[in-house]
């Protein structure tokens, strides 16, 4: 079975635009709680599994499996210029940006977001993997910063966030509410209550006004949780309130056409 992959029209740049991918877990050959496509190294899953199923996505995205480059994610606001296949182990960061062609940036997510950006004009491209903690601490910002010193311009840049848990589904403390109201007060405006009167927290949102604050207008959201759909998508927190074991991650990717 083919992968599944949805777009988003903010990345809809034509035949000769860098082209991306948010891939759901449908389609790749991982079977039990990570069928079917998991990009997960870090997962319990049969490595042979996940590299096949990165494999299919490289292929997918029109590049050798060694050119779909992944990180050592770690919820950080660190970004990383690629230039080519990664020498060793990929350096631990939450976001990438190239300006080569036949490179694939990839990000993993189970919940978190997964924001893909591009200015087409510069032939520059990131993809950032923006949790809450790292969203908060500027990962985002930090993206673009990136991509302005390889050429980008904030003007012609154009930003996704994929598939990520939704603010029906996100319910947080409120240790967790306080910590960005100390950040800022006006970031109350992302929580709102819940049934079981908690706070539940607005990721989606939090990224989009973040992207725009920043000078990106053109960003949006796919507009798909990750825990309301269990056919279509991997869940770290409906994974954990079901007991599993472990779970699958989704993978993201963005790349430039030509060839490397």
């Amino acid at each position: 079975m083919p992968l599944e992959a949805l777009r988003a029209d903010e990345l809809n740049f034509g035949p000769d635009g860098p082209r991306h991918a948010f891939f759901t877990r449908r389609g790749g050959v991982s079977g039990g709680i990570w069928a079917e496509f998991n990009g997960g190294a870090g997962s319990k899953d049969d490595p042979a599994a996940v590299a096949r199923n990165r494999a299919l996505a490289a292929e997918s995205m029109g590049v050798a499996p060694e050119r779909l480059l992944f990180l050592r994610q770690a919820h950080t606001a660190r970004a990383v210029a690629a230039e080519g296949p990664w020498p060793g182990d990929p350096p631990e960061a939450d976001a990438l940006v190239a300006d080569r062609p036949g490179l694939a940036l990839a990000v993993m997510t189970a919940d978190c977001a997964p924001v893909l950006l591009a200015d087409p004009e510069a032939g520059v491209i990131g993809a950032a993997h923006a949790g809450w903690r790292g969203a908060l601490e500027g990962v985002l910002e930090a993206t673009l910063d990136l991509m302005e010193r390889m050429g980008a311009e904030r003007a012609r840049i154009a930003a996704a966030i994929g598939p990520c848990i939704s603010v029906h589904a996100y319910e947080v403390g409120e240790e967790f509410m306080e910590r960005f109201m100390d950040e800022d007060p006006a970031n109350g405006r992302f929580f709102s209550g819940g049934p079981s009167g908690r706070p539940h927290f607005d990721l989606p949102r939090f990224c989009l006004e973040r992207l725009r604050a920043a000078g990106i207008s053109r960003c949006g959201w796919i507009r798909r949780c990750t825990f309301s759909e269990p056919d279509r998508f991997h869940s770290y927190r409906r994974a954990t309130r079901e007991g599993a074991e472990d779970y699958g991650r989704l993978v993201s990717a963005i790349a430039l056409g030509g060839e490397g």
